[in-house]
């Protein structure tokens, strides 16, 4: 693929000003509000199982945890080994589920034009397998936009292993360094960190209630995606200030 196309660009232009030349994205939580798709899942699956419905504030903390934690709470009193056979059935009803439901949260889309117009190339680094990512994409318009993406089962490794990170700044043509992360789970920084890639917490997604997003060591912690239109809330990275 060349030009726009997911995983076909190579970013030779110089850095935005007072924007970053590449940003990676999180998606479910950061993006995406996809809360409202996985609660429908779950409670496809419960419904089989004779199991009365649930809440979105039961599933809504469990999100970006994955699959495996969003059936814990699904199905509490099943044991591990049962949780995980239903791993594949949660996600096969979810590809027939997704989208229905989700959108994207507030301030997103504001903050992808402004990226956009000021010349930043921005790309999706999730932990969602990645068939479920790519046909998220043309539901929301992103197949030209979205310039690399890459899943939980692209490569050998997943967040926090910095490894997703790294072989999307790669596949853009740029050096970690020269990137900012964006996303709402602790294992989105410690991934970034390990990259050596600046990092923005998203405050505005899914936590658990005893999640202390201040301890993660994020370069940056915003309340709302509208704050990312600043560019004073950006962090610095290397090409912004002039290294080698």
């Amino acid at each position: 693929m060349k030009g726009n196309d997911v995983d076909g660009s190579n970013v030779s232009r110089p850095a935005p000003v007072g924007f970053p030349r590449v940003v990676l994205f999180d998606l479910d939580g950061t993006l995406l509000d996809s809360a409202p798709d996985m609660l429908a899942t779950a409670n496809q699956l419960r419904q089989a199982h004779g199991e009365a419905a649930m809440s979105l504030e039961q599933i809504r903390p469990h999100v970006s945890k994955g699959s495996r934690a969003m059936l814990a709470a699904a199905f509490p009193a099943l044991a591990v080994a049962e949780r995980d056979a239903l791993v594949q059935p949660f996600l096969d009803a979810y590809q027939g589920l997704s989208g229905q439901h989700a959108r994207l949260f507030d301030g997103v889309e504001p903050m992808l034009a402004a990226l956009e117009a000021a010349g930043t190339a921005w790309g999706i680094v999730t932990n969602k397998p990645e068939y479920l990512a790519r046909e998220i994409l043309p539901m929301l318009g992103w197949q030209q936009r979205c310039q690399v993406l890459i899943g939980g089962d692209s490569l050998a490794e997943r967040k926090p292993h910095p490894l997703p990170l790294q072989v999307a700044a790669e596949r853009l043509g740029v050096a970690p360094a020269e990137c900012v992360y964006v996303g709402d789970d602790e294992r989105d920084i410690v991934a970034a960190r390990a990259a050596g890639m600046p990092s923005i917490a998203a405050l505005w997604g899914y936590r658990q209630a005893d999640e202390q997003p201040a301890q993660w060591q994020a370069d940056m912690m915003c309340e709302q995606a509208s704050e990312l239109l600043d560019p004073a809330r950006w962090p610095s990275t290397r090409s912004e200030r002039g290294d080698g």
